[in-house]
């Protein structure tokens, strides 16, 4: 049994939404830490982006654009890995939606929208991690504080990274005997380009930064790259399995 914190270099790592934001931030660390990288996301200019801020030339890199919403795309993508790197060793699931508006003037359609991305998609890259993870491994889901505490006109949002914190919890459970361990980050206001968008044309983005740092008791928003450091410390860490940790300025903590 290893108790020691796990060493990424020449590690294999799997990002969804590494296009940006969150995503695109844990990719750099993990390629400073020597990992090789499969960098998900829908579009393949972004992700090549990413690929370009790298650090250092050497960083191993395989671009795989999709929709995690589909579960054949999440088998392919993560087969793409294991062809290209001969394993898999972490799988951070950071791809989401959001929609904000009232529940009674939520469409179907973007209900299922926002399902099918933030709770469908981590199951789906969940269970095929788990069935290409053979000596072990950690996972680390993307949820929110949104999944911890209601928040009006955020419905949907709310229900899916609520899911994704049970959901957490089960696999950690169920993946444990293969020394696999799930975890989840629950951010809350991130300097990224989700708190920005979805509101009213009017609405401009500093008014959103005032609007959150209202509520933040530490009086700013996080950043991108400190909510991939916390990523980066649950994927080295073997005996922390089941957890959700929140990364909220205090927001969650009142």
């Amino acid at each position: 049994m290893n108790k020691d914190k796990r060493n990424l270099r020449g590690a294999v790592v799997a990002v969804t939404g590494a296009g940006t934001g969150v995503g695109a931030a844990a990719c750099k660390l993990f390629a400073e830490n020597g990992a090789r990288l499969l960098l998900m996301g829908r579009g393949e200019d972004k992700l090549r982006q990413t690929q370009k801020q790298l650090p250092g030339a050497k960083t191993e890199v395989e671009i795989c654009a999709g929709d995690v919403g589909e579960s054949d795309f999440c088998e392919r993508a993560l087969d793409a890995a294991v062809a290209r790197f001969g394993s898999l060793h972490v799988v951070v699931n950071n791809a989401g939606q959001i929609h904000r508006g009232l529940a009674q003037d939520t469409p179907d359609e973007q209900w299922r929208r926002i399902m099918r991305v933030n709770l469908d998609g981590v199951f789906w890259m969940c269970r095929a991690a788990r069935r290409r993870m053979q000596n072990g491994g950690a996972i680390v889901n993307v949820a929110s504080t949104a999944g911890l505490v209601g928040v009006a006109g955020l419905a949907s949002y709310c229900a899916s990274k609520g899911g994704v914190v049970q959901l957490t919890r089960a696999l950690a459970l169920e993946f444990a005997g293969a020394n696999i361990s799930v975890n989840a980050i629950c951010p809350g206001a991130i300097e990224s380009p989700m708190l920005f968008s979805e509101h009213p044309p009017t609405r401009t983005d500093d008014q959103t930064r005032a609007t959150n740092k209202e509520q933040i008791p530490a009086g700013r928003l996080a950043t991108a790259e400190e909510t991939a450091r916390a990523i980066l410390f649950l994927s080295t860490e073997p005996h922390i399995t089941g957890a959700s940790l929140s990364i909220d300025g205090g927001y969650t903590a009142r």
